[in-house]
């Protein structure tokens, strides 16, 4: 079966552990997987065609670099005036930005030069009073970001942000960028009222899909990641999906059809997304407002897990292996053996002769053989199991790792018979919140 093994870019899929031939009984059959071939099919000739008339714009973005051209100018200034950035957002108006900006915070790419970085993802008045307190307002740049200008979450952020940079004598269009859709918005009129910048997001890129845009390419800009590099990886990963001539040679039609077919035939309700490395620690929260978001509609959907390697071994990994069988994990690895500091032979001097594995070893050794050896027990075990390795976690691969679940997402939700587009349940709890406001307000 050529589903088995598909390279698309800087990644590599292993989807053999997945079917029963491999796995056992608990892997999805081959005639299964099979009845999925014709609606995946139509999912990605769909997609190719909304590619192609302009109706999906986030399939072109990947070739596109107008954009990043006037962001780049705008983050060199803000990099030589702030020491401190506060990233106003909330779901995929900041999820995006947090994941990338990882590779810079924990990874190769950190710059002690670099402004910090502070993602105000919630509205806990607590963390709020915190920052108040961490940085001074004169090297701090706001970044408000809401993709319909009205996000209440935000808009309360950015309005008590405005009062106290006005109360310290501070111009707030010095220190306020704002991204939201064009049209009459609070947050463009904020933009407009106080003279501060204001970038356009795109209508018809929808939050959760926003990361490979300014939304999230800008905080890394800032922190000194190469966005062209991001966006190139995700070109790969769609020219790969897209250019397949059948959905079994497109890793997205794949793992799509996998999801589906295992929660239909086996009823694997749960999907784990657990990467080993530090650098894609956020990628899980990332993929779980994706994943569930788009596809828990009218009763359909499986429910998103994120977990990292290698420390939900001594955590979570006791269910995955030894709980109930209704998970689908995917491990992402990376080429981690052979890097960091080395053990030298005092190993067993000081610890005892039970610690000569580890004498000789560098710690990237450690981490290469626990990330192999959970894909295998987990196989071991009749656990679904999907692989995906990348050489490195890199600006590339990310941008890849971002897209591949892009795509996934929107032909699952075709197999569903879903749009994976909306969240109308999630509206009436916003209209809900306001009236509670109103009733406060008398």
């Amino acid at each position: 079966m050529k589903a088995l093994h598909l390279t698309a870019g800087p990644l590599w899929h292993d989807f053999s552990a997945t079917f029963e031939g491999k796995l056992g009984p608990g892997g999805l059959s081959g005639a299964a997987f099979a009845a999925l071939a014709e609606p995946a099919a139509a999912s990605l000739e769909g997609l190719r065609r909304k590619r192609e008339n302009g109706e999906l714009p986030l399939l072109s973005l990947p070739s596109r670099i107008d954009d990043l051209e006037l962001a780049e100018t705008l983050a060199d200034d803000i990099r030589r005036r702030a020491a401190d950035v506060l990233i106003l957002g909330i779901g995929g108006s900041s999820l995006g930005g947090a994941t990338i900006c990882r590779l810079a915070e924990k990874g190769a790419a950190f710059s002690p030069n670099a402004p910090r970085l502070h993602f105000l993802d919630n509205i806990d008045p607590a963390t709020f009073t915190a920052i108040y307190q961490r940085v001074d307002f004169a090297k701090t740049v706001v970044i408000a970001i809401s993709k319909s200008g009205g996000t209440a979450e935000t808009l309360c952020q950015t309005l008590l942000l405005h009062d106290a940079y006005v109360e310290a004598g501070l111009d707030p269009a010095r220190h306020f960028i704002a991204i939201t859709e064009p049209g009459a918005r609070p947050l463009r009129k904020f933009a407009e009222k106080t003279g501060c910048p204001c970038l356009d997001h795109d209508p018809d890129i929808g939050g959760r899909y926003s990361g490979l845009t300014l939304n999230g390419l800008l905080p890394a800009m800032i922190v000194g990641l190469d966005a062209r590099a991001i966006r190139r990886g995700a070109a790969a990963v769609t020219a790969a999906a897209l250019e397949a001539n059948r959905p079994e040679e497109s890793a997205p039609a794949v793992g799509a059809m996998i999801n589906v077919g295992l929660l239909r035939e086996r009823g694997v309700t749960q999907s784990v997304l657990m990467p080993y490395s530090d650098r894609l620690d956020r990628i899980g929260d990332w993929y779980t407002q994706l994943w569930a978001e788009s596809l828990g509609k009218g009763g359909n959907g499986t429910t998103p897990i994120g977990a990292l390697g290698a420390v939900d071994q001594h955590s979570a990994l006791q269910l995955f292996l030894d709980g109930p069988r209704d998970k689908l994990v995917t491990i992402v690895q990376s080429d981690v053996a052979n890097t960091g500091g080395r053990v030298n032979g005092s190993a067993t001097e000081l610890m005892g002769e039970g610690l000569a594995y580890l004498e000789g070893r560098t710690m990237g050794d450690l981490l290469d053989a626990e990330q192999r050896a959970t894909a295998e027990t987990l196989i071991a075990n009749g656990r679904p199991t999907r692989i995906i390795r990348t050489a490195k976690v890199d600006e590339e691969s990310v941008g890849a790792l971002m897209m591949h679940f892009f795509l996934e997402t929107m032909v699952a939700a075709d197999l569903f018979g879903v749009d994976a587009f909306d969240q109308p349940a999630v509206e009436q709890g916003k209209v809900l919140a306001r009236r509670y406001l109103a009733e406060m307000g008398g």
